[in-house]
């Protein structure tokens, strides 16, 4: 439930803070006093598009927190879902700069606005006096229905199957089009591959081919510098290991001298050592050295074959011409092969429809068992407020379920067979319809064709009534629904509100003092001139000055002692 609502620069409030109580709570206030800007407000932490010319200040930015008690409804799943630390009072924050700029908050953790709003609709409904157009919504109608009859598990995992089926719906089509092209162009397929694969390419082969190449061409020159490399260290009267020798003959008879000298003269021995073994590997490498102009042209021929194909496949290496040899072996597996996983695809969506098809008929059995208590109930509550003579009947028209037959996979192409218009929908295969009457000896017809304002609000009223009793919604909020009612019939959807109030915390905004008189809390709205600007200021009232509010509405500014004795009446105190 809502516990607390704080409004900063919104509108016509500056500042301003609520805490709402458990049970029925009441908003009265003059006509433009900012009752429905209060909710406007907290429309914005559940998610709905904020504009910053409604500011109250265009300098400074607006922010809406409201903190809810959320445990006790089940909602661990969404956070742990949306990756949200949960908490038992939990809050959620709206911020929007002057320049437009919006940053929503859960429990300080910043969200998108679609995760705030997913949230929001599982702490609050809000139902306006313009809402009753939904009650012709077939989709409220059908929720309505489900709500009652409780079978949120089985429509939960049908929904979830039909999504699947849907998905695999649009995959069989996808591997149809793609097996039927890839018939098409099998030939074609075949012939690249082929050329491929019989180039019998290696990833790092083209490296390895253009460096045997340099050294095949600049054959002479690597010869000539190696023999001159060799000669210098290790030929001739001078040459660099003959002179290091003759060094380190004169270490040596040094170190009875000097022990220092004894190390040195073992460091010059190693590099004589490593320097011969680089001269040998020089004329080793050298002596393999040679000019051959066949194995020349044979690497140019192999990597013209290369270059080519890379050419033709547009790339630049081996590694991609490899992969292009894959994909074309699957192209061509997919052109053998495909027709058997199409049928495997499509018998497994056979099995998969028979599946939904029998959940839906549980659903379908669920709905036609519980749709009489439903009538039954909301006439009942009906009759409550003064509409005794009024009809309603609920249809509910199932859909026809359709087997299509299963295309036959043909060797020139293959054709989906119509799962799609077998009557399956997301939410079974029943098509709910509402039918209304509000007087008696009148035909049943379409709820906003048969009422009037005052009756379609008592109508929804009861449906939401019925509703309420039967889902975990924290909360519900009336904002002047109860239009075009007055005297008993205003009483009596007082009362209504008032039961609803034991199943969940109802906010109401009203005109009428009957429904005023039924909360267990009461809060007023008015005007502050005061200031500079004119601003929203809230209040709750004391018992006294429930008295006085609630003698205002029945008689005006000024109520006289008998509107006063009506007051306690209706509020139930006569001290």
């Amino acid at each position: 439930m809502l516990q607390r609502l704080s409004i900063s620069n919104y509108a016509l409030i500056d500042d301003l803070e609520i805490s709402f109580d458990a049970g029925l709570n009441i908003l009265t206030g003059e006509t433009g006093a900012g009752k429905s800007i209060i909710l406007g407000a907290l429309s914005l932490i559940l998610g709905q598009r904020a504009e910053s010319r409604y500011f109250f200040n265009q300098q400074k930015k607006c922010v809406i927190e409201g903190q809810f008690k959320v445990q006790g409804f089940h909602l661990q799943s969404f956070f742990e879902e949306n990756d949200l630390d949960y908490e038992g009072e939990t809050v959620l924050r709206r911020e929007i700069s002057a320049d437009g700029r919006s940053r929503a908050f859960i429990n300080d953790t910043p969200v998108n606005l679609t995760t705030l709003k997913d949230l929001g609709e599982k702490l609050i409904d809000i139902h306006s006096q313009h809402a009753t157009l939904e009650i012709n919504d077939p989709e409220f109608q059908l929720l309505v229905v489900d709500s009652v009859t409780g079978h949120d598990d089985v429509l939960h995992s049908y929904r979830t199957k039909f999504k699947l089926y849907k998905k695999n719906i649009s995959h069989l089509q996808q591997m149809i089009t793609a097996g039927d092209k890839a018939k098409a162009d099998l030939d074609y397929f075949q012939f690249q591959f082929d050329e491929l694969e019989k180039a019998s390419l290696s990833a790092d082969e083209q490296e390895q081919l253009e460096q045997e190449l340099y050294s095949l061409t600049n054959a002479e020159e690597i010869k000539r510098n190696l023999l001159g490399a060799h000669y210098l260290m290790n030929e001739g009267e001078t040459s660099a290991l003959i002179q290091l020798r003759e060094a380190g003959h004169q270490l040596s008879a040094l170190e009875k001298f000097n022990p220092a000298i004894t190390e040195l003269h073992q460091r010059l021995n190693s590099s004589i050592i490593e320097l011969k073994d680089i001269a040998d590997e020089i004329s080793i490498i050298e002596q393999h050295t040679q000019t051959d102009e066949a194995r020349a042209e044979e690497v140019n021929l192999r990597l013209s074959t290369i270059y080519n194909l890379q050419k033709k496949h547009r790339v630049n290496t081996n590694a991609e011409l490899l992969q292009i040899q894959q994909d074309l072996s699957d192209k061509i597996q997919q052109a053998i092969f495909g027709d058997e996983a199409i049928e495997k695809l499509q018998k497994q969506l056979e099995t998969d429809k028979a599946e939904l098809e029998q959940i839906a008929a549980e659903l379908s059995a669920n709905r036609n068992q519980i749709i009489p208590a439903i009538e039954e109930n909301v006439l009942k509550t009906l009759a409550e407020m003064g509409m005794s003579n009024s009809s309603i009947k609920i249809f509910n028209e199932v859909r026809k379920l359709e087997s299509p037959e299963v295309g036959k996979i043909e060797k020139t192409g293959s054709s989906l067979p119509d799962f799609q218009t077998s009557g399956l929908s997301d939410s079974g295969i029943d098509h709910i319809k509402f039918l209304f009457s509000a007087n008696k000896g009148h035909a049943l017809a379409e709820m906003s064709k048969v009422a009037s304002g005052g009756e379609l609000s008592r109508l929804m009223l009861s449906i939401k009534s019925l509703v309420a009793q039967n889902t975990a919604l924290p909360t519900i909020i009336f904002d002047e629904i109860d239009t075009g009612v007055s005297g008993e019939v205003a009483n009596k959807v007082g009362q209504v509100m008032e039961k609803m109030s034991e199943h969940l915390q109802v906010i109401t905004i009203t005109h009428l003092p009957q429904i005023a008189s039924k909360g267990q809390s009461h809060y007023f709205v008015y005007k502050d001139d005061e200031g500079a600007a004119t601003s929203t200021r809230i209040k709750q009232l004391n018992e006294q000055e429930r008295v006085l509010e609630i003698a205002k509405m029945l008689s005006g500014d000024k109520p006289g002692e008998s509107a006063l004795q009506n007051a306690r009446e209706l509020l139930g105190s006569l001290q």
